[in-house]
Formats: structure tokens, sequence, C-alpha cells
């Protein structure tokens, strides 16, 4: 959709992931290779109990979700920023969702605009456990 087709408050929800864990931990091997999340002895003496997914990992896992629903489709030019907040630890078995709500729009030139797009993620007990601010740069229609 291009630019001037987006609403504020136009709403989308994912369909929902399965936190995998040997995804999980060859995730945290990789890129995020900290005790709580790839050193099970570890894990258990925290206050967590049990290992913890990556943040990243766990935000990835639904935007790759949302990817499939995007809003923006050919028009979507770039990304431009993230900002993810985690709120509560999520753990392998998790299931997760997503709701993505268009909250601003700004024209930027005459050929692409801003969309700040807000992401509520929750898990399989309803509770928010993440959450994201993602701008994007989307194509206008060119007159």
């Amino acid at each position: 959709m291009y630019l001037e087709d987006l609403e504020i408050g136009m709403t989308v929800k994912t369909e929902e992931v399965i936190i995998d864990k040997k995804k999980m931990m060859d995730f945290a091997a990789e890129y995020d290779p900290v005790p709580i999340h790839t050193d099970e002895e570890y894990a258990k003496s925290s206050r967590f109990g049990k290992l913890i997914a990556p943040g990243v990992m766990s935000f990835m896992a639904v935007w790759a979700k949302y990817i499939e629903v995007d809003f923006f489709g050919d028009q979507l030019v770039a990304g431009r920023s993230t900002k993810i907040e985690w709120n509560k630890p999520v753990f392998a078995g998790d299931i997760l969702r997503g709701e993505a709500k268009i909250t601003a729009i700004s024209p930027r030139n005459p050929y692409n605009g801003i969309v700040q797009l807000t992401m509520v993620i929750y898990n399989g007990e309803n509770e928010q456990v993440m959450n994201s601010v993602v701008e994007a740069v989307v194509e206008r229609k060119v007159k």
C-alpha cells in the first residue's frame, strides 16, 4: 500500500509462532552468547529458573509472521528504525503472537514518507512480553 492508502489505527494480527528450543539455543550461541541463553545449569540458578530466549530472536520470530501480512507490500522502501522493549521473559516452547498498529504517518518528500508501526507481542497466557516501535519508509503515489 502507498503512504496515501494507509491510515492511523489500521491494525493487523500475526499468526502464532512457537519458540523452538534448538533454534533459540543456536541463535544464542551465535548472536547472544550469555549464560542465561546458553547454559542450562546457570539458568536453573537464575531468577527465571530456566533458559530465556534472546529478546531479538523472539522479536524476529514474530516479525517474520508480521511480514506475511504487512501493510506495505511492494511499496516498502526500507526500514528506518526499530525500538524494542522487553517486559517479560520468553521461554522455549512459548507461543507468541503480535498485534501491529499504524500509530503515525508523515510525508517526507514527493516520493516517500515515514510510517510508524507499533507492535505489541503476547505470549500464550495473553501477557505482554514485548513491544516495539518500527519506522518504515514507504512510497508515495507519484503524481
